[in-house]
């Protein structure tokens, strides 16, 4: 009996002394201090849940040798995460570095801190645990519930690729042409034998037999341009040009009967020049003629043709030499058969593609890729490319992409890498950028956008993903530019622009489920219960994951227990 009355007094003494210096009475009339916290819901932004408390003592509430530790605790379902920074302040009396809080007047303190984000905080609250000290005694004070939290909005960035793929250069009509001169004596307008037994002659006449002869190549036009030189009077020249004109279409048109694979219309075409002023400036230019300056000037400050012969027939050496070696030449007639080289059709080059692939030129390999849906064949004819022209670029780079659409990051990255060794150009660092953005690494990627020569759309909308990753949404909006995207709409919800992310997300043309999500929460946002939880019906309807989502989505808390939102998630 005695043992026990021991100790009964013992705990009496305990007590009495715990309430001596006041603990006791401070967490009593713990409810007497004031705290606000900012914001009033906790909100994850760059992976971090960052928190403002300001704490008010009342006055003759804080004892003057109690010392007051003070942790904000996020408690969660499964754990509780603690803020790292510990709030210490004390009284008057108490022999200790911490902020002092005045007996008679009372006092405040303000608290900043940030704890990593994880998702558990999604349906969480802030407390705050405090403990009170004084000669050595302790007391535990009943935790306080300072807010609700977290608001996960930022963590609905969308880590989508947008690899540059590096085109092919098939042009399945190519224009190619031949051209034939034959030369006139002054004054006339005959063609001379001499002439059509001419080299350019020769090859105009085996250019139109092989094309008649070939499938492939089809007659487009020939174009007759009959001259006179400048010397002599203009109306005589104009004549003379409209003579050669003549001659050479008869000509022309002789080396073409019996062939039928000529356009019915518009085939022959015939155009003259009286003075060849334009070919006697490029003759001069390209000749070695002494005064050749002197008579390039002439024809710069004078327009006037007459003007122009004179001044250049009072250089009476240089006239010479122009008479004998550069006006023969412009007294000609020149015929340009022009030709469309027919390629492969689509059908043709995917048929080549899928049973002969060696068969086909680089730029149709690349472009065989375009030709079917189908990223596994896609990926095929990419890689055979680059087998086959191991030195282009373009076809492992292609790779990458196609290897990224299908998911194979580290796949897609070696290609890209590999692709760097060859050309290290724009379009490899974009989608190496990319790569790392899929794979969650954004330091990379920014490093990747960085180092571009010049940004692009793609590189933006990258970088635009890695500031909304860093909390910096100002420089989110601005590389997103005006293209509605969800990542555009959730940086201008974060950045508190509500309305212009409804703007935004109702411009997007068939939203993907995401995005009606995000209508949710910005309908939450902006008080607009029947557009957020239309949001919500069309996001599910997207992908069921919505569903537990919603139930732990804190802006959408105000509709827990609304019935439609129960028949939404149900």
């Amino acid at each position: 009996m005695r043992k026990v009355t021991n100790l009964f007094i013992l705990i009496l003494v305990a007590s009495f002394a715990v309430s001596c210096t006041g603990l006791k009475k401070m967490k009593k009339n713990a409810g007497l201090v004031n705290y606000e916290v900012t914001p009033g819901v906790l909100e994850a932004h760059a992976n971090q849940v960052p928190v403002t408390i300001k704490g008010t003592y009342p006055t003759k509430y804080f004892k003057k040798k109690v010392t007051l530790t003070a942790i904000p605790v996020l408690t969660y379902a499964g754990g509780e995460t603690p803020y790292e920074k510990v709030q210490v302040v004390q009284g008057e009396k108490v022999l200790a570095n911490n902020q002092v809080i005045n007996y008679t007047n009372g006092g405040s303190f303000t608290y900043n801190a940030t704890v990593p984000y994880n998702d558990g905080m999604r349906v969480s609250e802030l407390m705050l645990k405090v403990t009170g000290e004084a000669k050595g005694k302790t007391l535990e004070f009943d935790p306080i519930k300072l807010a609700d939290g977290v608001r996960a909005a930022s963590q609905l960035v969308t880590n989508d690729a947008r690899p540059m793929i590096l085109e092919d250069n098939f042009v399945r009509i190519v224009s190619e042409s031949q051209i034939a001169d034959i030369k006139y004596l002054i004054n006339r307008s005959d063609i001379r034998s001499s002439e059509l037994r001419g080299e350019d002659v020769a090859l105009l006449r085996e250019y139109i037999a092989a094309v008649e002869a070939d499938p492939d190549r089809q007659f487009k036009t020939v174009v007759v341009s009959s001259y006179a030189s400048p010397d002599g009077a203009y109306d005589f020249n104009e004549t003379l040009a409209g003579k050669r004109g003549a001659t050479a279409d008869k000509f022309i048109a002789s080396e073409f009967d019996g062939i039928t694979s000529v356009p019915a219309t518009n085939f022959f075409q015939s155009r003259t020049t009286a003075e060849d002023w334009e070919g006697f400036q490029t003759e001069v230019q390209a000749s070695s003629i002494q005064d050749k300056d002197l008579i390039l000037r002439v024809l710069s400050m004078y327009s006037d043709p007459e003007v122009r012969e004179r001044e250049i027939k009072n250089m009476s050496a240089a006239y010479e030499v122009l008479k004998d070696d550069i006006l023969p030449k412009l007294r000609r007639s020149k015929f340009t058969v022009n030709v469309d080289k027919i390629g492969r059709s689509d059908e043709e080059i995917l048929s080549l593609a899928r049973s002969n692939f060696n068969a086909l030129s680089m730029e149709e390999m690349l472009y065989a890729a375009t030709l079917t849906s189908d990223l596994n064949e896609q990926l095929s004819f990419y890689q055979k490319a680059a087998t086959a022209h191991p030195r282009d670029v373009r076809s492992i780079n292609n790779v990458g992409c196609v290897q990224l659409e299908l998911g194979q990051t580290d796949a897609a990255l070696a290609s890209f890498e590999k692709a760097r060794t060859i050309e290290s150009n724009d379009e490899v660092k974009n989608n190496i950028g990319f790569v790392h953005i899929v794979k969650g690494d954004y330091a990379k990627a920014e490093e990747a956008f960085s180092a571009m020569t010049r940004s692009s759309n793609e590189s933006n909308y990258g970088l635009g993903i890695v500031a909304i990753v860093k909390g910096e949404y100002d420089k989110a909006v601005n590389f997103f530019g005006s293209t509605p995207s969800c990542n555009l709409a959730l940086a201008q919800m974060l950045k508190g622009d509500v309305n212009q992310a409804k703007v935004t997300l109702d411009a997007i043309s068939a939203p993907p489920a995401k995005a009606s999500y995000l209508k949710a929460i910005v309908g939450a946002r902006l008080d607009n219960r029947t557009y957020s939880l239309d949001g919500l019906r069309a996001a599910v309807a997207g992908d069921t994951k919505y569903k537990a989502l919603a139930k732990t989505e804190v802006d959408l808390a105000k509709y827990w227990n609304d019935d439609t939102f129960k028949s939404i998630v149900q």
